[in-house]
């Protein structure tokens, strides 16, 4: 079993990790060639940016999947917020042929999950544990 990475900042240690998806408005499959490999540029500059850590990147002709550690200190929105605002601005202004095409480079809508070391079960298990020894 991988041994579990935690990180810290001033006041707290963590392992929380996002799921991101989303997706170019119209579900157009507009993130290919020069387009995919600058928003993967554009992707990791913004994650260091926000003291977030890419752990997994997919981009797909009509979709984006992101993994990130993220820490503690802002919402999940936040994230997908910076992430969209900043791609779109970015690539609308260097890829002219995406402001032809689309109104707004992504849809409005995103998927987040969070994930962690543990399930979900192993928790409640644990916390229904504690129940028991006290």
């Amino acid at each position: 079993m991988a041994e579990t990475r935690y990180r810290k900042n001033a006041g707290s240690v963590f392992n929380l990790h996002l799921h991101m998806v989303w997706c170019p408005k119209y579900r157009r499959p507009v993130l290919v060639d020069a387009v995919a490999l600058r928003l993967d540029e554009l992707l990791r500059e913004k994650a260091k940016e926000l003291n977030a850590e890419v752990e997994g990147l997919e981009i797909m002709p009509d979709h984006v999947h992101l993994f990130l550690s993220v820490p503690p200190t802002d919402a999940p929105q936040h994230y997908a917020n910076q992430f969209k605002g900043y791609t779109s601005r970015v690539l609308r202004q260097e890829f002219p042929h995406l402001k032809s095409r689309l109104p707004s480079l992504w849809s409005r809508s995103y998927y987040v999950g969070s994930a962690g070391h543990v399930s979900a079960d192993v928790i409640k298990r644990y916390i229904e544990e504690q129940k028991s020894r006290g």
